[in-house]
């Protein structure tokens, strides 16, 4: 069985006293839910240290947004692995469609990170997704699929649990669109599918697949009852406390 993970992805909000003041609050609510669900916060660089101090001991984990897949080095403005597990990072989001929008990441790019996240044991969260032309040319599974097996194909993966894919359809992100559940659904069986070709069934069945673009709390409860789907990576909700309690609640 896998464990459900919901994932709040803050992007460039809060300072720090914001994301310690938003922390504070989602300890609170969420505590009674965290036995049957992983919850990950994902604040900005600036704030991991302080939120980390604020959620120390409540189960709920520290994410980071991006990574960079060098220990060190001469890479200004960069945040290693190494430092992100100094700091508890328990997962890192890479591959998000604005890290590949606006910073021209390759697939290349996600899959170094990856490796290096995982090498360090930092769990990671990696984005696929179509965007609304692709979608309109029949390319969604193409697209993912090719996604999917750059960042699989040859992954020396000892524990799929540390492996999360985000399914994240360019179109819904940040829009108030949504996929329906299922084709959510159907796009995340595709997944698993591409996983366990090179993988294998076993870390396959393991690996668990997130939805997210505009997940709400009014729809996430859709998204759940579906088979394949494992949890949600949420953006803009995340951002109010009670919005992103009823969420982990689902």
């Amino acid at each position: 069985m896998r464990k459900p993970i919901i994932a709040g992805n803050w992007k460039m909000h809060k300072t720090v006293p914001e994301a310690v003041r938003l922390a504070k609050q989602l300890k609170v609510l969420v505590s009674d839910e965290l036995k049957g669900v992983e919850v990950v916060l994902c604040p900005p660089f600036t704030a991991l240290y302080a939120v980390a101090e604020v959620i120390k001991g409540s189960g709920i984990q520290l994410g980071a947004q991006d990574v960079f897949w060098a220990d060190e080095g001469a890479y200004t403005g960069e945040i290693s692995p190494v430092m992100l597990k100094d700091l508890g990072c328990h997962y890192v989001i890479v591959g998000h469609s604005e890290r590949r929008a606006y910073f021209h990441e390759t697939d290349e790019d996600v899959r170094r990170k990856a490796e290096a996240a995982l090498a360090k044991g930092i769990g990671v969260i990696a984005c696929v997704g179509e965007t609304l032309d692709q979608r309109r040319r029949g390319e969604t599974e193409a697209v993912v699929r090719r996604e999917v097996r750059a960042i699989v194909e040859g992954l020396e993966l000892n524990d799929p649990g540390q492996l999360v894919i985000a399914y994240e359809p360019i179109w819904a992100i940040g829009t108030g669109e949504t996929a329906t559940s299922g084709e959510a659904n159907r796009v995340a069986g595709l997944i698993r599918e591409e996983i366990a070709r090179w993988l294998g069934g076993e870390a396959a069945a393991r690996v668990r697949i997130q939805y997210g673009g505009s997940v709400k709390p009014e729809n996430i409860g859709g998204f759940m009852q579906e088979p394949e789907i494992d949890g949600a990576l949420v953006g803009g909700a995340s951002l109010d406390a009670s919005s992103f309690a009823q969420i982990v609640k689902f």
